[in-house]
């Protein structure tokens, strides 16, 4: 059985010795690697006497220190460590060990992705690899020399500069690559293979020329020029908004199907998952450009915030992603719309973080303790660490934060730091003391604002009450008030905002509530009638907010706020949709806000949708005591009918106006013509109509878009299974040699909500193009169907049965996958008893597996 030890932040010391340089040499063999690795070592505490080298799955062939060829008796090897006595306060040691990269379905440190071999080490995969002090806080100079057979592996990459190539005897060849920058371990990358590439060049702001590429599967060159237009624009928008130039003479891209993560942002040699860099019109979504451009750009930013400047420990890796996250949310606003972007990355936020946090999982984004790091690469750490920055952004203004940022780069660069430093840097521009402020780091759940208001008509003054709401933590000890950002707006009749007047709270730019206390109390001076309550606009806070005085209807159709619209939007139908779960009848005054929107042809196409957006059942699940998604399903089914129905006409010529079947553009028009269409059809099918049975399969023949296709697709196979037959036998035939596609196709027919789609999935096991060591494959059929309320949460307990099975068979090829599929137990406490049982049967089944990986464990026992 494997031991499960939980590491503590309390117990991070400096490392007792650290790595200067090293000189690595890779002679890559079919059967196996050797690997050749000479270390400068600096002793840091002067009472160490032991250097301790972790190292995992590796065979030790010869080790020396300072040319002294050590005998077994000389050190002493563990399953995971190397320990060498060692009281000197200079050494070089030299190791030389085998790995077996075909042998890893872990896809951590160097594995074979077809036919190329490639890295991945962070968190801890550089152990993989060789004997290394494997830390963040560890950063050397590496120098990296591979040798492989030529035929078979013309290209041979790694981090830094190329320093020189060479013919050798047998066929084989060798490169040479400097890294002039210190780096830990975890930024060490290779790559070898036969790989096309696409060129190009960019000319710094200083007017430095950086060589470009990007490295794929020969054949899918032509799938890279937007990930190169990509990579370009996102060097160039660091220049300009952070003053960030980039710093090496080469940067190279690899995309591989085998792959763990999205991407990963090794210095100079960035290794991706082909998904986020293989596009064109044929194949790829709206939403795959839009990705791969937010990817691109977050692996890039991620050269001066996490590379060159990187986290002390792993406590510490939201100071790297929350940050860079901010920073691609930023970027891409300003390439698309700065509004839709914010919808969406709220949407997101809700839809994952938001879960994660009211769940047995919940953290800070600075956790306090783990038994597996790779548990915490979550939407808390990421998605809510960027809030948290955002939060910052909010406080000090642009002009502000781009100093504080100057200042964070100046001060430590080259360092690996910690959160605290971060915030120095904040600190150093803010107008407010962030010492509350830092509770964001520590606590975990989502606080709820709940708001009361007074109006004294005579006095022309409203008194408004803010209360926080502070959840315990999963260990159920009670949380400190949050402070934080609030921006609000008071509106008048006709919409137009009041001046907020008041010496009650510190207001930051003219509309933005600074709120530290548990309860503020607010009066705002010289309102000249009741207004209308605009909250949290623009999302200024990561917070729940209740309030019972919000007119939605009026914020709908009048705030100036384009989030807040969104926001009354949603949750007037979250409010109709609950009264229906109750018995009650159908809102009309919501169908009429409803239709008010869909006849508003001056709003803007892809904002349109998005007001004109459903919610989820996931989103609406997260509200139940008790989870029940057939009473879910079927007043959203029942609401969606009623107003199909009732805008049947409108619909109808709203979608004829903007099907445009040849039009694949990916600007930004079309790509909100397209998600408005899409929206409007899949409300006009639910009148189980013939005809729009029909048109939905016109739109699947005919149109060129992918994300029309998908779409109908979809639409289909929910609605009208009869007609989505043939079009799953089009689909099939045509793209199942095109892995990027398939793993689409096997994400609807996991996500379907038609009857036997369990079987479906268990069938599509054995499809030709499904591999269980795939980890995007297995992401897109059985991690759909953990996604899949309906199937999942079936009443006979069998969707909890198969994912528990999968997530034992995956965990003994991939435990950091198995993890993931895991997390879909989450709700376990918000089952109904019948169900409840079920699940935790399952679980325990999970938990005493013998061999369970910590990954599953950790996940598994926090659940039960």
């Amino acid at each position: 059985m494997q031991e499960h030890k939980t590491i503590y932040f309390k117990d991070y010391i400096l490392s007792p010795y650290t790595v200067v340089s090293c000189s690595l040499e890779f002679i890559i063999e079919n059967s196996s690697t050797r690997v050749e690795n000479i270390m400068e070592i600096r002793r840091q505490n002067p009472e160490a006497k032991e250097l301790h080298l972790d190292g995992e799955k590796l065979d030790l062939e010869l080790i020396w220190v300072n040319d002294e060829l050590l005998d077994a008796t000389k050190y002493t090897l563990q399953e995971s460590t190397l320990i060498l006595p060692l009281d000197m306060d200079t050494a070089r040691i030299r190791v030389i060990n085998r790995i077996y990269p075909d042998e890893n379905t872990e896809l951590e440190g160097l594995y074979r992705s077809g036919g190329i071999w490639c890295t991945q080490n962070e968190p801890e995969g550089f152990r993989r690899i060789t004997y290394f002090i494997d830390r963040p806080d560890v950063m050397a100079k590496f120098t990296t020399k591979i040798i492989a057979n030529q035929e078979s592996c013309p290209i041979l990459l790694s981090n830094g500069n190329l320093r020189g190539v060479a013919t050798l005897d047998n066929g084989k060849h060798l490169a040479l690559w400097e890294d002039p920058i210190p780096k830990p371990c975890y930024l060490f990358a290779l790559v070898a293979g036969d790989l096309g590439s696409i060129k190009d060049t960019y000319t710094t702001i200083s007017g430095k020329n950086v060589d470009l590429a990007i490295y794929c599967d020969r054949g899918n060159e032509e799938k890279c020029h937007h990930a190169m237009k990509s990579l370009k624009k996102s060097m160039e928008w660091d220049e300009y908004t952070y003053g960030r130039e980039y710093d090496l003479e080469i940067y190279n891209i690899v995309a591989v199907d085998s792959f763990n993560m999205g991407a990963m942002e090794n210095k100079g040699l960035n290794i991706f998952n082909s998904h986020y860099v293989l596009a064109d019109e044929e194949t790829a979504t709206d939403s795959d450009f839009m990705g791969i451009e937010s990817v691109i750009a977050h692996e890039y930013f991620h050269n001066w915030t996490g590379n060159r400047i990187t986290c002390r420990n792993w406590f510490e890796l939201t100071l790297k992603e929350g940050l860079t996250v901010f920073r691609d949310q930023s970027f891409s606003a300003d390439m698309n719309s700065e509004l839709t972007q914010r919808i969406d990355d709220v949407r997101a936020l809700r839809e994952r973080q938001f879960v994660e946090d009211a769940g047995p999982t919940a953290h800070p984004i600075k956790p306090d303790h783990y038994m597996e790091i790779n548990n915490f690469y979550t939407a808390t750490v990421y998605e809510k660490g960027a809030e948290v920055i955002r939060m910052m952004y909010t406080v000090l203004g642009r002009e502000k934060f781009r100093a504080a940022m100057d200042y964070y780069f100046e001060k430590f660069d080259g360092q690996a730091i910690g959160t605290e430093e971060f915030l120095e840097s904040m600190q150093s521009q803010s107008p407010v003391d962030l010492t509350k402020f830092k509770r964001w780091y520590a606590q975990e759940r989502t606080p709820t604002l709940s708001i009361t208001t007074q109006y004294d008509e005579s006095l022309y003054q409203l008194k408004m009450t803010i209360t926080q709401k502070i959840p315990q933590n999963t260990h159920n000890q009670e949380q400190l008030p949050y402070a934080m950002p609030f921006k609000i707006a008071l509106l008048s009749e006709s919409g137009e905002e009041y001046p907020l007047i008041t010496s009650d709270i510190t207001l930051l730019n003219g509309d933005t509530l600074w709120i530290e206390d548990i309860v503020s109390i607010i009066v705002f001076d010289d309102i000249r009638s009741k207004p209308r309550l605009s909250l949290n606009r623009h999302f200024s806070a990561p917070v729940m907010v209740e309030c019972d005085e919000i007119d939605y209807p009026f914020l709908m159709a009048n705030d100036t706020d384009g989030f807040v619209r969104y926001e009354a939007a949603q949750q007037f139908a979250i409010q109709t949709l609950e009264s229906m779960m109750a018995g009650n009848a159908v809102d009309e005054q919501f169908v009429q806000s409803y239709g008010i929107i869909l006849e508003d042809s001056s709003l803007d196409a892809m904002f349109k949708g998005q007001l004109l957006e459903l919610p989820t059942i996931t989103s609406l699940m997260q509200r139940q005591k008790v989870i029940d998604v057939e009473s879910i399903v079927k007043v959203q089914e029942t609401l969606k009918m009623l107003l199909a129905t009732r805008y049947e006409d409108r619909l109808k010529r709203e979608i004829e106006a903007l099907y445009e079947p040849l039009n694949t553009y990916t600007d930004g028009i079309s790509i909100g013509r397209r998600a408005l269409k899409n929206r409007l059809l899949s409300l006009l099918i639910t009148v189980q109509d013939e005809q729009v049975y029909e048109l939905c399969s016109r739109h699947y023949e005919e149109s060129s878009s992918m994300s029309e296709r998908l779409v109908a697709l979809d639409l289909l196979e929910n609605y009208a299974p009869d007609r989505a037959k043939s079009a799953f036998e089009d689909f099939y035939t045509r793209y199942r040699d095109q892995t990027l596609v398939m793993n689409k196709y096997l994400t609807i027919c996991a996500s379907s909500r038609r009857v036997g789609v369990l079987e479906r999935v268990i069938d599509l096991q054995n499809d030709p193009v499904y591999d269980i060591k795939v980890p995007n494959l297995v992401r897109s059929l059985i991690g759909s169907f953990a996604r899949n309320p309906v199937a999942f949460y079936d009443v006979s307990g069998q969707g909890f049965k198969f994912v528990a099975d999968k997530v034992i068979e995956v965990d003994a090829l991939n435990p950091q996958i198995a993890s993931g599929l895991a997390g879909a137990f989450k709700n376990y406490g918000k089952l109904s008893v019948e169900q409840k049982g079920q699940m935790e049967r399952e679980l325990e089944r999970i938990k005493n597996h013998p061999n369970l990986s910590n990954n599953v464990y950790e996940i598994v026992t926090k659940i039960l």
